[in-house]
């Protein structure tokens, strides 16, 4: 079985790991915006974690110190913000422009980048990285104050989303309390899918809605959250946080690939702010991975050697 610590792993650099996850995430996208049209935005955030969590159950079929004590909570705890900052980030497109809604939320990460990093060299990275962002996402401040708070929220979401998933990422179970996280999120948000009418309830008895959401979990949350994992174990929250630009770049490049969607001067140039933050922040190398442990087994992350600059 592959783990966060398997030797393939650990041999991809982590931006690389990034793109892949990235790509993964915005063709889950456009499958959502399918669902758009027969569920609420937050209904579709709902099941698209409920998907995830079904799936990694699955696959990982954690044991029972996985469901008990410390290690549950942190993992519920992990999982309640990932799904609050989907909702969040759904409701947020539904009354803003994608870009707007993607240059606040952004935000969020450079916050945690800002905090945790030591060096002037990071502040000139997440400085790159966020007027990167704000040029790909042509930002526009005519917008509804709801939409403003939901972009918001999901900033704040996506903060909490790297805090907390950096401290699940080394107590060394990452996927297995990833699992157990985003199934008890989906179980208590779940009252959300029906909160809509009739017509929604219907919507769930059609297969294919089942499905695309299903499809949705696994490619904007299995996938990418899980290759999150595995890049969480080898880097700090601040590179991290730079390492979230790749986002939007990667979304610009499917947009001509896929759509023919060709950026503008300023988005070229903030495509090359974002890759320029990134290698500023990636001189450093990544943060070797620890050993693999036996199922259950964690580490006291209070141990963990620091000398990269990188805050807990």
């Amino acid at each position: 079985m592959v783990t966060e610590t398997s030797r393939p792993w650990r041999r991809i650099p982590a931006p690389l790991l990034f793109v892949v996850g990235g790509s993964s995430m915005y063709v889950g996208a456009a499958l959502a915006v399918g669902l758009f049209d027969r569920l609420s935005p937050s209904a579709v955030a709902v099941l698209r974690i409920f998907g995830a969590g079904v799936v990694l159950l699955a696959w990982r079929r954690p044991g029972g110190p996985a469901w008990r004590g410390v290690r549950m909570a942190r993992a519920i705890t992990f999982g309640m913000a990932t799904a609050l900052m989907n909702i969040a980030f759904y409701e947020a497109i539904d009354r803003l422009p994608l870009g707007t809604t993607v240059a606040i939320e952004f935000c969020g990460p450079v916050a945690v980048a800002a905090l945790a990093s030591r060096r002037p060299r990071d502040v000139a990275a997440v400085v790159l990285a966020a007027g990167g962002v704000l040029l790909i996402a042509d930002v526009r401040w005519s917008a509804s104050t709801s939409g403003l708070v939901w972009a918001l929220a999901a900033a704040g979401m996506w903060a909490a989303y790297i805090v907390l998933g950096k401290r699940v990422a080394a107590a060394g179970n990452g996927v297995d309390d990833m699992a157990v996280g985003f199934f008890v999120a989906a179980v208590v948000l779940s009252p959300l899918v029906f909160l809509a009418g009739h017509a929604q309830l219907a919507a769930l008895a059609d297969p294919v809605v089942l499905l695309l959401a299903i499809g949705v979990g696994v490619l904007s949350s299995v996938i990418p959250y899980g290759l999150d994992q595995v890049v969480l174990r080898r880097v700090g929250q601040a590179r991290f946080a730079v390492l979230l630009a790749l986002l939007p770049a990667t979304a610009t490049v499917i947009g001509v690939l896929a759509l023919g969607q060709v950026p503008g001067a300023l988005e070229g140039v903030g495509i090359a702010a974002v890759i320029a933050a990134v290698a500023l922040r990636s001189r450093d190398g990544d943060v070797p991975a620890p050993p693999d442990r036996p199922q259950g087994e964690e580490v006291d992350v209070t141990q963990r050697d620091t000398r990269s600059g990188d805050a807990e």
